[in-house]
């Protein structure tokens, strides 16, 4: 399995010699795709630079982006790491089990998300991912620098990627893109119905997506669901002109 399109998202990063201890650490270990979004500090400061020691092409080289769907735009597979269970529905994985998982398609892009420094992910944001990982501490201290998590997760990364270490059946996901699109129909339709309403449209919506990354969908799956829709609007604008004769 190969960690050529696996990229690495910091959510948001406030310390540049984090960004630099994680360029580094992503170096040792065959990780070369960062992806910072809308970071609160100069990533090419000279503080990150001087971290980084021999990854410095890895931050210079990353990907600024203002938004998360746009850093995970293309990805099929995204995986979040959160140090809280908070309301999700879908289970707290251990990395080891969890992370090879995200190479199962090697040759389209995957993603695995970190929060930010002082609070993490949002619920908003962990909407995005499919699967989520927490990082087993010890109780008398569970609190992870940010650097010190990419770099246990990069670890298991890279003994993933060795070969003969797994034996993983390859099934080949929707683009996280297109699942968005389903998403926004969803919404818009059941807006339309009365089901949600704009004030619980978010609240509800994280409920479908949760339990859409769950299943895991494929691309002929999410073609079937947006069908579907289709043909309810359709009906919907029939009955609407039949009772306007």
């Amino acid at each position: 399995m190969s960690l050529a399109g696996l990229r690495i998202v910091l959510v948001e990063p406030a310390g540049p010699i984090n960004i630099g201890a994680i360029a580094r650490v992503m170096k040792n270990f065959g990780l070369y795709n960062l992806v910072l979004v809308n970071p609160q500090c100069d990533p090419l400061s000279t503080e990150a630079l001087m971290m980084a020691v021999h990854g410095q092409e890895i931050i210079e080289s990353a990907v600024l982006v203002p938004t998360l769907p746009e850093a995970l735009h293309g990805c099929v597979r995204a995986i979040a790491t959160t140090g809280r269970v908070r309301s999700l529905e879908t289970p707290l994985e251990n990395p080891r089990t969890a992370l090879p998982w995200l190479l199962e398609e090697p040759e389209k892009p995957a993603a695995l998300i970190f929060g930010r420094e002082d609070r993490g992910l949002s619920n908003e944001e962990l909407n995005y991912a499919q699967r989520f990982v927490g990082i087993p501490t010890s109780p008398d201290y569970v609190a992870l620098n940010l650097a010190t998590a990419v770099a246990i997760c990069c670890y298991e990364l890279s003994q993933c990627a060795q070969p003969d270490t797994q034996n993983i059946t390859q099934t080949e996901l929707a683009p996280l893109d297109v699942v968005e699109g389903y998403y926004q129909q969803l919404e818009s339709l059941l807006l339309k119905i009365g089901y949600i309403y704009p004030h619980t449209a978010a609240s509800r919506m994280g409920k479908f997506r949760q339990l859409y990354n769950r299943a895991h969908l494929k691309s002929g799956e999410v073609a079937m669901l947006r069908g579907i829709l289709q043909q309810v609007e359709w009906a919907l604008k029939n009955q609407r002109d039949g009772e306007n004769l």
